[in-house]
């Protein structure tokens, strides 16, 4: 809803222009202070070096593989594996030795003695600080390399199908925050003859069921999510015992602590609140709830602080209050901006006092997010190159531009808001009075039968409601704000699922540090993104196309492959089996075999493919359109 004052009088002109002003003065601010600059790394952890480094070949074996990371991480069994050439482990070690020493995060593994020549694969996985699994593999070679039959890990840790219902579980418990303590402030703060409103009731009443539900599921995910990525691993007592000694895994079990509370709350609120008469009690009450409220929302906010990117990197004793009145403020403009949807279009009885006293809350509101989110962007982008040029980076342009338009729609939220009038509803409570009491038969109070008395009663008051509801829609003004308030929800829910990608994206400081700041980092060769084409022909029928191979990005280290297969009709080609195989004859390397997964018709593609160095490789493709009709091809692709 508006974010700013009631209506004061019309000024067609210069209040757009100051409005536009304003955000133009806001989002300047926003993005100036990102060049202000800081100190070191904050959120996701990085791996920024290993010795040995990634496509190293040495003389001798180590006796030991060291990963260095941005940051603090937690490791727990098989974090950090090494496997030979055939597969076998090479490594020693079940859980990682800590090597850190001051600011240096180092983990590693003792390696068997007497290991022969050949290229050998470092697969890790850990959780960051900040609650987020990261994962990678990297390889290096003793003596020289060789061809290896490891098969990389073409998940991320956090991918996969569990990985997507953890996300929506996330956004879903977003969402029910900001209908719990968004609506139950709408009730205390703007609209206290909400808390008899059925459709109000349910609308906080859902908001704490979907953050129940969300809770939980995230604390059953949490092991598969940070593990194995299997839905069976959820039930395995042994791994929710692991979860409950982390730090995400007791903010959960907090949050369904404080979520007992909340139901409490909730019944208080529209049980013994509702139903009290007496305005000095209810006074009284009022401030109770509100204090009592507050509390277990600050509390249930803070279970996010506590756990993800604020309690981590810089400045974070800081970072995780101001986080706590930004998920607040979010609550009360977005979880407002619902109730106040929902008591528009569901309820005949709010006044223009309650949708005014809203604008009040929405500004303060605005206000505390502009404050926060300054802090907050600087803190984890904190460069114009971070800003443009990462992923977190560009969400929060997003984001930006999503809460401009925002702020635009309720822009004439508030002068709908500055034209509403009760005269509508109070007319229409009047009329109503009279008419029902002259047009009620003698006969029906006096009806023997009570069943058909409530039914005539039941009717009645349908029949008031209807009209209630017609002449309410017919009020212009309300309608008008209807309609813009409907704007306003429609991109909130837009906002709310970018600021749930945000919180489980690396942030822009942290992955430009990781990618160029540490000269111990195993930077990948220079090299660029590799294209080929290639036409085939099986001898067979419909046994003529074409491949094309893309390569990203194409140099030493992990890389995308991507492979599409066309038809002699130009149209996309499925065949039976596809194979590829990558091999470097100047160093007797390979053949590396890959074999990639269909995504659709005509589209394979196979994730984190190793080129352990640069050089001219010949990439075979082997095409398979019957039973009998194959063929394979070649082309050689200079990578690194």
């Amino acid at each position: 809803m508006s974010a700013t004052a009631p209506y004061a009088g019309p000024s067609p002109i210069r209040r757009p222009l100051a409005a536009a002003a304003l955000l133009a003065a806001l989002v300047s601010l926003v993005f100036g202070l990102l060049l202000a600059g800081a100190g070191p790394a904050s959120a996701h952890a990085a791996l920024t070096g290993s010795d040995p480094a990634d496509g190293a070949v040495v003389d001798t074996a180590p006796k030991e593989v060291t990963l260095s990371f941005s940051e603090a991480i937690a490791v727990g069994d098989d974090s950090i594996r090494v496997l030979d050439p055939s597969g076998k482990r090479a490594d020693t070690d079940t859980e990682p030795k800590d090597l850190s020493e001051g600011s240096t995060v180092r983990y590693g593994v003792a390696l068997h003695s007497g290991l022969p020549d050949g290229t050998y694969t470092v697969a890790w996985q850990a959780i960051s600080a900040d609650s987020h699994p990261i994962s990678g593999a990297f390889t290096f070679s003793i003596g020289a390399p060789s061809d290896t039959t490891v098969a990389l890990p073409s998940q991320e840790a956090g991918g996969g199908p569990v990985g997507v219902v953890y996300d929506i579980a996330r956004y879903a418990a977003y969402g029910g925050f900001v209908l719990l303590v968004g609506g139950s402030a709408f009730v205390l703060v703007c609209w206290r003859g909400g808390a008899t409103a059925l459709p109000m009731q349910r609308l906080v009443v859902r908001g704490w069921l979907t953050l129940t539900a969300a809770t939980l599921v995230m604390l059953l995910l949490r092991n598969p999510y940070t593990g194995s990525g299997k839905f069976a691993d959820a039930f395995d007592l042994a791994g929710l015992q692991s979860v409950l000694d982390t730090k995400p895994g007791a903010a959960l079990v907090s949050r369904l602590l404080l979520l007992g509370a909340a139901a409490l709350f909730i019944a208080v609120l529209f049980g013994t609140y509702a139903r009290r008469e007496d305005e000095r009690e209810k006074k009284d009450l009022t401030f109770g709830l509100a204090v009592g409220g507050g509390v277990v929302a600050t509390g249930i906010a803070a279970t996010w602080a506590m756990s993800e990117h604020a309690s981590t990197g810089i400045q974070a004793n800081i970072a995780m209050p101001v986080d706590v009145l930004h998920l607040l403020a979010v609550a009360a403009w977005l979880g407002g901006l619902a109730s106040l949807l929902v008591a528009l279009y569901r309820t005949p009885d709010i006044g223009s006092a309650a949708v005014r006293r809203f604008s009040a809350v929405a500004f303060g509101s605005v206000v505390v997010l502009a404050a926060t989110g300054i802090y907050q962007s600087w803190r984890q982008v904190g460069s114009w190159s971070a800003l443009t040029g990462t992923r977190y980076g560009q969400l929060l342009i997003l984001k930006v531009a999503l809460i401009a338009v925002l702020l635009a729609v309720a822009w004439f939220s508030r002068r709908w808001t500055g034209r509403l009038t009760d005269s509508a509803v109070a007319s229409d409570d009047a009329s109503e009075e009279e008419p029902e009491s002259e047009s009620e038969p003698e006969s029906v109070s006096a009806d023997p039968d009570p069943e058909r008395a409530a039914q005539l009663a039941r009717q009645r008051a349908a029949l008031t409601a209807t009209k209630k509801k017609r002449i309410r829609d017919a009020d212009p003004q309300r309608s008008g704000l209807r309609r813009s308030v409907l704007a306003e929800a429609a991109v909130a829910v837009v906002l709310l699922a970018v600021t749930t990608m945000l919180t489980s994206t690396e942030p822009g400081r942290t992955e430009e540090e990781a990618a160029g700041g540490n000269p111990s980092a195993s930077a990948p060769a220079a090299g660029g993104p590799v294209n080929l084409k290639m036409p085939f022909d099986t001898g067979g029928q419909n046994g003529k196309g074409t491949v094309r191979i893309d390569i990203e990005p194409g140099r030493t280290g992990s890389n995308d492959l991507h492979v599409w297969i066309d038809g002699s009709d130009g149209k996309p080609m499925d065949v039976p089996e596809l194979k590829l195989a990558l091999t470097l004859e100047s160093k007797d390397i390979g053949p590396l075999p890959v074999v990639p997964d269909r995504l659709a018709e005509g589209h394979w593609s196979a994730s984190a493919v190793q080129i352990p160095m640069a050089g001219d490789w010949k990439i075979d493709v082997t095409v398979r359109t019957s039973d009998i009709d194959q063929v394979t091809i070649d082309k050689n692709a200079k990578i690194g």
